[in-house]
């Protein structure tokens, strides 16, 4: 019988840079693909101080996908390390807005600078 297994609805490229590692997430971060999310990064926490979370390919998240960025939050804080967010869809920023995360999570702009 034919593996007929969806592929996974999340992939990760991650790139070390000489001040912090960037992890560009592709596709959705629902139920189901938050382990490819959380698997990927927590291994980078205790060896960078600065991980930045490129999204401007995340097409979608849900409430699992966004406890999936706060557990990453807490985790890097918790190491002494800062877990950035980057690119933003409206989608994923309307999200944060309502839940009062836009606030917790440091969001940078192109060339990394912080947006206040």
């Amino acid at each position: 019988m034919p593996d007929t297994a969806a592929p996974p609805t999340l992939s990760l490229e991650i790139e070390h840079c000489p001040d912090s590692v960037v992890v560009r997430c592709h596709g959705k971060l629902i139920a189901g693909a938050t382990d490819v999310l959380l698997n990927g990064v927590r291994p980078l926490i205790p060896h960078n101080k600065r991980i930045v979370l490129d999204l401007s390919d995340l097409r979608h998240t849900d409430s699992t996908g966004l406890g999936a960025l706060v557990r990453l939050y807490v985790s890097a804080k918790s190491a002494g390390s800062s877990l950035e967010l980057t690119h933003l869809s409206q989608q994923i920023r309307n999200l944060l807005g309502l839940t009062h995360l836009l606030d917790v999570f440091t969001v940078i702009g192109e060339h990394r600078v912080k947006i206040m």
